[in-house]
């Protein structure tokens, strides 16, 4: 697998050509929406990236503030947001430090953030995800819903955690936050076979490129896990 660190910083054109393909059938925001109301909602997106959740929340928000610490990501998020005409403000910060004032969202979510945490830092994540948790429900009004979204397997159709670590975080999660767990198919979609092998084999590597032909995927399965509670 490519180093996550250094496409984020340095490669946010790639992943946004990635990630504009995931979901094609549209079932995200229907999933959230079965959590908590997005139409007029003031929505925090925690690592906004190049703004994914907030390019698919935005016909229904009524303001939306993205988070992320890589300017390179928020520079296409600008770009992309600018272009559908979105009601939003970006700020370059870490998740475990909002610069947002308290009391305001709606919904927070946190769109395949923490996940990495577990791997860049094996030591400590469970702390520094306990921070950035508290950073969401800080920002929250009272009643509101703290969302966080995971994969539950790239190229698989049956969800479950891809490996051992992710498991003990969702379980963590679920253990020792209160968070309810729902899950929903997010399917890539490419045009060709090449261009899925390509796209997806920039992040998850030369082996599941080489999967990716065998299968003669230009639809690539995807699962993808929502955690969920109140403030």
């Amino acid at each position: 697998m490519a180093d996550q660190r250094e496409i984020y910083e340095r490669h946010a054109e790639e992943y946004d050509a990635l990630v504009a393909a995931e979901d094609w059938d549209g079932r995200l925001v229907p999933a959230i929406e079965a959590i908590v109301p997005l139409a007029g909602a003031a929505v925090l997106d925690v690592g906004t990236g190049t703004g994914r959740i907030a390019r698919l929340v935005a016909p229904k928000a009524a303001r939306i503030v993205g988070v992320d610490r890589a300017a390179a990501m928020l520079a296409i998020a600008r770009r992309r947001l600018d272009a559908i005409g979105a009601r939003y403000e970006l700020h370059c910060a870490d998740a475990t430090a909002l610069p947002v004032p308290s009391g305001w969202a709606d919904v927070a979510i946190a769109g395949w953030v923490f996940g990495h945490f577990c791997h860049w830092m094996p030591d400590g994540w469970q702390e520094q995800v306990t921070r950035a948790i508290g950073e969401m429900r800080r920002a929250l009004k009272p009643g509101g819903a703290i969302v966080i979204l995971e994969t539950l397997g790239t190229g698989d159709e049956t969800p479950r955690p891809p490996n051992d670590a992710l498991a003990a975080y969702y379980a963590w999660l679920e253990a020792e936050h209160g968070f309810a767990r729902a899950a929903v198919r997010t399917d890539y979609r490419f045009d060709d076979v090449e261009t899925a092998a390509r796209t997806t084999g920039f992040f998850f590597g030369d082996a599941f490129a080489a999967r990716v032909r065998a299968e003669r995927w230009a639809r690539v399965p995807e699962c993808t896990g929502i955690w969920s509670r109140r403030a």
